[in-house]
């Protein structure tokens, strides 16, 4: 039985999507391909049919989770317009702090391994980091050099706030944490 064109992609995105989730719970290090394969419910062979290695899964899944935060991004512009900063800081830190790492964004939960990663895939990281920073940028005010700052600095600090707050052990630090970085990222956003 032959698949329509249609399933095979629906089958690679359910697949990528796992994958992804398997990198940002364990780290590229800290799972292979046969976890990976578990994680989207496939064989290493449907695995290996859809990516030639673990490094271009990972590529793949960089690709996937941070087109997801500038979805994200464009979508939150374009409900609310020039006032789309807060609504948009709310929720990336209201979703992304509690939730399994596994659920969590790409930004933060895929860098440290980007970072540490070969030539290839850095390059993957930083097309796609550059396409969020410009999306983030087109909706800022201000002169394009001074966009790009804005932008840049508030993508390091959805990553970095995500990061300090999902290390607290306890709620009411986490929560602080998230809440500080939030206001600092509406505040950066609107100068």
């Amino acid at each position: 039985m032959r698949y329509s064109e249609e399933h095979k992609e629906a089958t690679r995105r359910r697949i990528l999507t796992a994958v992804g989730r398997g990198f940002r719970k364990a780290g590229f290090g800290g799972i292979g391909v046969d976890g990976l394969s578990k994680f989207a419910n496939v064989t290493s062979g449907a695995f290996y049919s859809n990516f030639r290695s673990k490094a271009e899964a990972f590529q793949a899944a960089i690709h996937f989770g941070i087109a997801d935060v500038r979805t994200a991004v464009e979508s939150s512009r374009a409900e609310h317009g020039d006032g789309w900063i807060e609504p948009f800081a709310t929720f990336y830190f209201t979703q992304f702090v509690s939730c399994d790492a596994a659920d969590g964004c790409a930004l933060p939960g895929l860098s440290g391994d980007a970072a540490r990663a070969d030539v290839k895939t850095r390059a993957v990281f930083e097309k796609e980091y550059v396409a969020l920073v410009d999306s983030i940028a087109e909706g800022l005010s201000g002169k394009t050099d001074s966009r790009m700052s804005k932008a840049i600095v508030v993508t390091a600090l959805l990553a970095g706030g995500v990061t300090l707050a999902r290390a607290m052990k306890g709620r009411a630090m986490r929560d602080r944490v998230a809440v500080a970085v939030r206001d600092a990222v509406i505040d950066v956003a609107r100068r």
